[in-house]
């Protein structure tokens, strides 16, 4: 899928409402199911998550790297929205039960294009299902560790995740976790996400300025095409 038409996000969270990803010191390797706990729980009591992203997308096909940056949120349960920064301008909006996919015009178009999705036919929602509280590690996927320094991601734990149940959208995903700290309390933060699919293209999102905010207006999940837009139901 191409970045320009079709893209393939309580007391402890307000402890680490703004996340400064400084890494907890002096402490032990943990095992999957450790890091896995950590996360778990961490994002259990976060009701929603905002931040900024960077992506980079390759397709092995065309042995080729796209690359897009903007700003996501996510509540739950199943709520997200992408917006995608120029020159890309893709909005990407789920209510929790249709995905809104908005694709600006090419050069040359007047008008841009409104695609209407059900959530379990695009990549994005089923591999973000973890975040957006549809999902849960120990129920849906099969886990372990991968090394992380060869993975690029020093002191840290990269946790490799298998859908139970296989889906078409992608065959794995990466989570890229930071054990971090804060009042002799620990959290696992995922820092990236690598989606990874059957035939080797590769999907990831680097994010940053990381909030945990509480609710979320509905209205941030709602979207009005501009005028003239072309509504497309697949």
């Amino acid at each position: 899928m191409k970045l320009r038409r079709t893209l393939v996000l309580t007391s402890l969270s307000a402890a680490f409402c703004v996340l400064a990803l400084a890494p907890a010191l002096a402490q032990e390797r943990l095992n999957a199911r450790q890091v896995a706990a950590l996360v778990q729980s961490f994002y259990d009591q976060s009701t929603s998550f905002q931040a900024e992203f960077q992506q980079q997308q390759y397709t092995k096909v065309h042995d080729r790297t796209e690359r897009a940056s903007g700003r996501v949120v996510f509540e739950k349960p199943g709520k997200m929205r992408w917006d995608y920064a120029a020159p890309n301008g893709q909005v990407f909006v789920s209510d929790g039960e249709t995905l809104l996919v908005y694709q600006p015009p090419d050069e040359g178009e007047r008008h841009g294009q409104l695609i209407e999705r059900a959530m379990g036919e695009h990549q994005l929602p089923q591999a973000f299902s973890f975040l957006t509280g549809t999902g849960r590690l120990d129920r849906d996927f099969r886990f372990r560790l991968l090394n992380a320094q060869r993975e690029g991601f020093r002191n840290g734990y990269v946790l490799e995740l298998r859908p139970r149940e296989p889906t078409p959208q992608y065959e794995r995903v990466l989570f890229f976790v930071r054990i971090v700290e804060r009042g002799g309390r620990r959290a696992g933060v995922i820092q990236r996400v690598l989606i990874i699919d059957s035939s080797g293209n590769r999907n990831r999102f680097d994010f940053r300025n990381m909030r945990f905010p509480g609710d979320i207006p509905d209205s941030r999940f709602r979207y009005r095409p501009p005028a003239g837009t072309r509504r497309v139901q697949p």
